[in-house]
């Protein structure tokens, strides 16, 4: 018999090797050795500046919801390759490790750690497949969102994207993505139920053809939803009958009940020349108040160039090329060990070799700081260590400029603060966690500390993240051992 969706339990949602390594450290007495794991990614999507961590919220109903079911250990002993004493454990099995974690909202370099997972090895290695994939996907379409947000230069963009979107959770932690990257709000309905995204819309051209003109589908719906009355003016001819027809609706119900705030919107034909002459025939009208909006596979780059040729739009509409991120559909986040740990505590840096630069790890249990400059406020680069050395802001810092392997930079007068929060301690949620609102509110204010260089979406600026003296010496030394 098939799962619901409701009925199905999210921690059978990991690559089946989970499992086998599971096993495999069960039966060679591994199964309570202490490890560390880092997330972090290579690549900023659309090769943009930076991205923004988003996700961390379904990672903590995950982690607490965390159980194997009889259900769930009967498939699994129906593969006959798990013993009956690791399906024990498996029946018993809790998350009693240590998390930590870079809070949503914030922007993200590469190379840095995201979220860090200090847990027993069976622990750690079977949340691997769900903490990537909540972190890669939310993070993907909050960067995409910041971005076309941005592009919008203050007007209100809303997330079209649900009917586009890869499958249901695409669609709906994807709203939620959204709004953490600056949407204003969602068409999906059940975003709003879960999480508060703002749910709103108004009519589809199906609307306007159920009636026998388009005057009357424009008046009927003004006198039905009168506080809310945006009207698609495209079905037929946007400038001869649809702004026309629009203008008589708002004059024939709006005007007598005082209401002064309505809309209208296009979907499709050129935005930029029809919003212009909308413009003018609603301001000739009286109608000076009423909202443009527009959508139609919209993303950062036609924004940009709506608004450079004058378009007049008040609201942008963006569907597919947001919760799809179609233009780079994948984040690049990897779950990688750095470091085990002993019984006596003592821990062992790990690293893993490539003959690829870009993907040799930075070992070691580490933190992470943000350095801002005092004057300004502005984020200046962020700094990696070794976990129990000490960071002084009183004393200069030297880092490496990332474009090359000779330049330094000395920062003297700056403020330096650790980038990631305890979430987990011994299994135990220890966070407190921000509303949605507090975690859109925040990425507003965390992104503005950016400089503009690094904001760019073509070539921008690379943002300096560099390791400690120290960490960088214990990487080279791992280096040479592993020749």
């Amino acid at each position: 018999m098939m799962r619901t969706e409701q009925k199905r339990n999210l921690t059978m949602l990991c690559d089946f090797y989970e499992l086998t390594m599971g096993s495999g450290y069960f039966q060679t007495g591994l199964q309570d050795r202490i490890t560390y794991f880092d997330v972090f990614f290579r690549d900023v999507p659309d090769r943009g500046g930076f991205a923004v961590c988003a996700g961390l919220e379904q990672l903590i109903d995950y982690i607490q919801n965390l159980h194997f079911g009889e259900e769930d250990l009967d498939y699994l002993r129906s593969r006959n390759l798990f013993s009956e004493d690791f399906l024990d454990y498996l029946r018993r099995f809790r998350f009693t490790g240590d998390i930590w974690a870079i809070p949503e909202g914030t922007p993200i370099f590469p190379q840095e750690p995201v979220l860090t997972v200090r847990a027993p090895a069976i622990e750690a290695q079977l949340i691997e497949t769900f903490v990537l994939l909540t972190i890669n996907h939310q993070s993907l379409i909050a960067t995409k969102a910041n971005r076309i947000v941005r592009a919008a230069q203050g007007r209100t963009v809303l997330e079209f994207g649900s009917r586009r979107a890869q499958g249901t959770d695409g669609a709906i932690s994807g709203a939620r993505a959204a709004y953490i990257g600056g949407c204003a709000g969602t068409a999906c309905t059940i975003s709003d139920q879960l999480f508060g995204v703002p749910a709103g819309g108004t009519m589809a051209h199906a609307w306007v053809q159920m009636f026998d003109t388009q005057y009357e589908a424009f008046e009927s719906y003004c006198r039905l939803y009168p506080h809310n009355a945006t009207l698609l003016v495209d079905t037929y001819n946007t400038l001869k009958s649809g702004v026309p027809d629009a203008i008589r609706a708002f004059d024939a119900v709006l005007k007598p009940l005082g209401i002064r705030q309505c809309g209208i919107r296009l979907d499709s034909g050129d935005i930029a020349y029809l919003t212009r002459k909308a413009r003018k025939m609603l301001d000739d009208a009286g109608w000076t108040e009423c909202r443009i909006s527009a959508s139609n596979s919209l993303d950062e780059y036609i924004i940009r160039d709506l608004l450079i040729q004058g378009a007049e739009v008040d609201l942008f509409g963006v569907g597919e090329r947001m919760i799809t991120a179609s233009s780079q559909p994948v984040f690049g986040g990897v779950y990688k060990l750095v470091a085990v740990e002993d019984g006596d505590g003592t821990v062992h840096p790990k690293i893993k070799v490539s003959e690829n630069v870009a993907k040799i790890t930075n070992p070691h249990y580490k933190k992470v700081y943000r350095i801002f400059d005092r004057a300004t406020g502005k984020a200046e680069a962020d700094y990696i260590t070794v976990w129990d050395e000490p960071v002084d802001s009183g004393q200069p810092l030297e880092l490496f400029d990332p474009q090359s392997t000779w330049k330094r930079k000395t920062y003297t007068d700056f403020i330096i603060k650790p980038l990631q929060e305890p979430i987990f301690r011994n299994g135990e949620l220890v966070y407190r966690r921000p509303s949605l609102q507090e975690i859109q509110a925040y990425c507003r204010e965390q992104v503005d500390t950016l400089w503009d260089e690094v904001k760019r979406f073509e070539n921008p600026h690379t943002y300096y993240v560099d390791l400690s003296q120290r960490l960088w010496d214990i990487k080279q030394a791992l280096l040479r051992e592993s020749k």
